[in-house]
């Protein structure tokens, strides 16, 4: 399951660079908060407790309720760095498991 949610929340950061309407960034903002939050728990659950920092961190960063206005340029450069990072974490749990 972890491996979908990262999957899937990098794909929709990419796609945050594209131009789209206001919609779009407030759904990437809920999934990326839910998905984010599980993340946390699952990596606490194998007691991963840098990872449940990070995850905490960016649910929080993300979340949609107090939005913190960082500009266009800068939400996209955050996006690439979270998208980026979500992937290579992919490699690294691929690495992790042989």
């Amino acid at each position: 399951m972890d491996i979908l949610i990262k999957i899937v929340l990098a794909i929709l950061f990419f796609v945050c660079l594209v131009d789209m309407p206001y919609g779009f960034f407030q759904l990437v903002r809920y999934a990326a908060m839910i998905g984010f939050a599980y993340l946390a728990y699952s990596a606490n659950e194998h007691t991963k407790k840098n990872e449940v920092f990070i995850y905490v961190a960016l649910a929080i960063l993300f979340q949609p309720f107090i939005k913190i206005a960082l500009g266009r340029t800068i939400w996209n450069i955050v996006d690439v760095i979270v998208g980026i990072g979500l992937l290579l974490s992919l490699f690294k749990s691929k690495v992790e498991r042989k």
